[in-house]
């Protein structure tokens, strides 16, 4: 799946000093990349946005626990 045009943005948790972090791409329609930071330019997974939203909720919900 191409991801042209994907805007790549850090994690809000992500503490700026070059550690492991991931870049989520959700502009474009009906897909949402991510990918490590530290390798731009690597393979990257691919989410539907309904799928995306599942996982992030359940990211959130355990962070809470």
């Amino acid at each position: 799946m191409e991801l042209i045009g994907a805007q790549w943005r850090k994690s809000t948790r992500s503490s700026g000093n070059g550690g492991d972090c991931i870049e989520v791409a959700d502009n474009l329609p009906g897909i949402v990349g991510v990918r490590d930071s530290k390798a731009p330019a690597g393979p990257a997974l691919v989410f539907g946005p309904m799928a995306w939203r599942a996982f992030v909720a359940m990211a959130k919900a355990h962070d809470q626990a």
